[in-house]
This record gives C-alpha cells, structure tokens and sequence, in this order.
C-alpha cells in the first residue's frame, strides 16, 4: 500500500503494480532488474514490468535482448514479472521499432513519442502517429501522452483508445515538476475527464529509471486527488483487471 502526505492529508491508493520501469539496459537508466524488483517487493507491489527502450533508442537494447527476454523467471521475490518493451514510434505512420515475431513473445507493449526518435510534428501528425500505432495488435499502451512537446488532439485519441482497447497511461515522471515533459498536467487533465465521462479504465506508470522510483505515483496520485479520480478505474488497483485489460490477454480469452 502507498502512502502519500499532502496539506496535511494522507492518501491511499492501493497499487499492485508498476506497468513502467526501466534498468541499466535501456542505457539511461541505473539500477538492475533485480533491483528494481526487489524495491517492488519492498514498496508491497505484486507485479512489474520490464519495459526497457526498444533498439531505435540510443544507446539501449536489441532486438536480441527482447527475444531471449524468457530466460527471466515470471515471479521474483514474490513479485510477477512482466516481459516487456517501450516500443518508439518511428514516423506519422506510426511505425515502431521492433516486428511482430518478437513483439508476440512478450506480456506487454508501450508505444512512445520519444524526441531522440521522431521529431514532433503538427497536432494532426501526432495525433495520427499515435493512432496509427494504437492500431497495431501488439500495442496495449500509450505511453506518455500528455508530452506537451507533441500536441495531439486528446479527442480523437481518446476515441482511438477506446476503439482499439489501447490502455491510455498517466505517466508520473511527466508531472514531475521542472522535468522535461513540464507542462503535462494539462493535457492529462482533459484525458482524465474523459475517461470519468466515460467510465473507461486508465493506467499509472512510474516510468522509474533507478530503483528508489519503483511504485512512485506521487505526483499522479496528486492531480487524480485534486479532480477526484476514481480509484476504481486505476487498473493498477486489481491485477485481474489490469491482465484482462491487456490486448493480447484479451484475445487469448475470446
């Protein structure tokens, strides 16, 4: 269980599980994974996910490492470990850096806008970049889409995550204040009452790249208190929920 304190007041969400993490393999990052998932298992999370930078990155993985991904064991200290990758749109067609052969043996997909990959573009470029790889079967969730860097137009996305079952994620490194997605706030806002309007499900990510930031949604947990988010379409809350709501998953169960 996490705790925060703000004014005064203590919150309490109950997150089971971090969808977004990284180690030293995505290049940028600091700590092992069995660092990471031991401070899962400190923090009382039940699951993580191994999303490390696919191969477009710089300096980050290969193809190689998401393909012999399996040798990890799918439960360690105590805490289920999801194989993972945080896919790059490459283009406004949205195209991602790593095919479907690779992309089929794993638990989970993100897709990203990420700078050092494609450079941002008009709003109706975005928008159709991250549409077009919210199409692709093996995507189940947008990464980061409140970057400020990348307008997009949240209507039409928000449509397209519901139409395609692509999960919408509120990133907590982009709320970090000073950070290089200042100004996320906003856009996550305008995502988050659709997603009340609609009854429909989101997901939190921690985005860490050291292993203190494992399970850290402090910043999340902040602006869903202050608009009154329920905490009942936080998927992170219920792990049954959370793997159904997972394209692949779904599809294995119809």
């Amino acid at each position: 269980m996490i705790f925060f304190a703000i004014g005064g007041e203590r919150l309490n969400m109950k997150i089971l599980a971090d969808t977004h993490t990284h180690s030293l393999a995505s290049g940028h990052a600091y700590s092992t994974i069995q660092e990471n998932v031991r401070a899962a298992a400190e923090k009382g999370l039940k699951l993580i996910a191994l999303t490390e930078h696919a191969p477009a990155m710089q300096n980050t993985t290969s193809h190689a490492y998401f393909a012999n991904l399996h040798v990890i064991p799918d439960e360690l200290f105590g805490v289920r470990v999801l194989k993972g990758v945080e896919l790059n749109i490459l283009d406004f067609e949205g195209s991602v850096d790593m095919d479907e052969r690779i992309l089929s043996g794993l638990d989970l997909s993100i897709a990203s806008l990420h700078i050092p990959c494609i450079a941002p573009g008009s709003m109706e470029e975005n928008t159709n970049a991250c549409i077009r790889a919210m199409e692709n079967p093996y995507v189940d969730i947008l990464g980061h889409p409140g970057d400020p860097r990348y307008p997009l137009d949240y209507d039409e996305i928000f449509k397209a995550a519901k139409r395609t079952g692509t999960l919408l994620e509120i990133n907590n490194a982009s709320l970090v204040p000073g950070g290089f997605r200042s100004g996320s706030d906003e856009n996550i806002e305008k995502l988050l009452h659709m997603a009340i309007a609609e009854n429909v499900p989101i997901v939190v990510g921690s985005d860490a790249h050291f292993y203190t930031g494992i399970g850290d949604i402090y910043y999340v947990e902040r602006l869903l208190e202050k608009i009154g988010f329920p905490e009942e379409l936080v998927l992170n809350t219920d792990l049954e929920k959370l793997l159904y709501a997972i394209k692949r998953n779904k599809r294995q169960k119809k």
